[in-house]
């Protein structure tokens, strides 16, 4: 398929819309029984979750989520999915981080015995929890009460995270890990997980372009077109969107292009998903927020509809006011294009006491041909 719509706007045409829902028709939806979607909900817990809560929407994570799980764990016909991408020195990395370059030991032995070991270590500065596929804690993000005019020092101190938790009491000084709502705190996500095709939808077949936005009404379409309007989204689901950025991810990254910028969620998409009560946000992009063209190099402004002053809001809401982790630069090609609309899946960040961040390796397993 190769529709293109104009940009900046939703609203089908009559033909555009007969060949995407076309490309997206299936023989029936591997979706939850109504049977089991009940046991779920009624095991779901709601909230307020209270004053010293960390875990956010995870708090949904347990009989009520695995129930959902368990369904598609026992379709005969569920694959499993990777939905991260291999580790390299040559992967695309992120700007924001020290360079990441893993060396390798050279194989060693232990005297007086006949063992051989090997090993590898990381160059100083690197953020391994920073770069490719990852989790972020939500001790990541915090909101400061005004916009930072960079007069020194810059006002950590004034740092409110989510839940109303204040910097003296997440990260009391400079060097100090998170002692609150650090990645420790995250459970493992083991939930259902639904996919929406943005590259199909938004993008009329293509990787959609930097700086364009999946909105609330595009999330809405694209459950109708791929048959899970009934279903829909569910507290504690894990939500992954594929843009077609993806499809720049390169390795060898010789081209330097995937990191420079991208589609992302527009703010009412995030508040949309973040009433729905989601556990998780994945997109195969680098930042979940949209970046256009020029925006990380200070050329450019954020996306339009972007609150004044949160060039990251979809970052400062999903994490800050909604307890809602995001998995970046998840790798949704194959699951995509074999039309895996719902699944469970698992994502198992790294307990890393104190970390605002994990690399992770999240799986999804599925019926083909939803």
């Amino acid at each position: 398929m190769n529709v293109r719509l104009s940009q900046g706007s939703n609203r089908l045409s009559g033909i555009a819309a007969a060949v995407i829902a076309a490309c997206f028709a299936t023989s029936g939806v591997a979706a939850e029984s109504e049977k089991i979607l009940q046991r779920s909900m009624e095991q779901l817990p709601s909230p307020p979750w209270g004053a010293d809560d960390e875990l956010g929407m995870a708090n949904a994570i347990g009989p009520g989520t695995w129930v959902r799980c368990a369904w598609h764990l026992a379709s005969p016909k569920a694959k499993s999915y990777e939905l991260s991408y291999i580790r390299s020195n040559t992967m695309p990395k992120s700007p924001f981080s020290g360079p990441y370059i893993q060396k390798f030991k050279p194989t060693g032995g232990i005297p007086f015995t006949a063992h051989a070991f090997n090993g590898e270590e990381l160059e100083a500065g690197a953020e391994p929890a920073a770069q490719a596929t990852q989790m972020d804690a939500l001790g990541h993000f915090a909101v400061l009460p005004e916009p930072w005019k960079m007069t020194p020092p810059f006002p950590s101190e004034n740092a409110t995270y989510y839940n109303g938790h204040k910097q003296a009491d997440v990260k009391p000084t400079p060097d100090s890990p998170l002692l609150k709502l650090g990645m420790e705190k995250a459970p493992p996500l083991v939930t259902s997980a639904v996919l929406l095709d943005a590259k199909a939808y938004v993008g009329g077949g293509k990787p959609m372009e930097a700086g364009q936005v999946v909105t609330a009404k595009d999330i809405e379409d694209m459950l109708a077109l791929q048959g899970l309007s009934d279903r829909g989204i569910l507290p504690g689901d894990v939500v992954y969107i594929r843009t077609g950025w993806g499809d720049h991810w390169k390795d060898p990254d010789t081209e330097k292009f995937y990191y420079t910028k991208a589609p992302g969620l527009s703010y009412d998409a995030a508040q949309y998903l973040g009433a729905k009560r989601i556990v998780a946000i994945g997109l195969d992009t680098p930042f979940i927020d949209p970046v256009p063209e020029g925006m990380l190099q200070g050329k450019a402004p954020p996306a339009a509809g972007t609150p004044p002053g949160l060039p990251f809001a979809v970052h400062h809401y999903m994490l800050t006011q909604m307890g809602i982790h995001h998995i970046e630069h998840a790798n949704l090609a194959a699951i995509a294009d074999d039309k895996v609309w719902t699944s469970c899946t698992m994502v198992l960040p790294l307990r890393e006491k104190g970390g605002a961040g994990s690399a992770v390796r999240p799986v999804a397993i599925g019926k083909p041909g939803q």
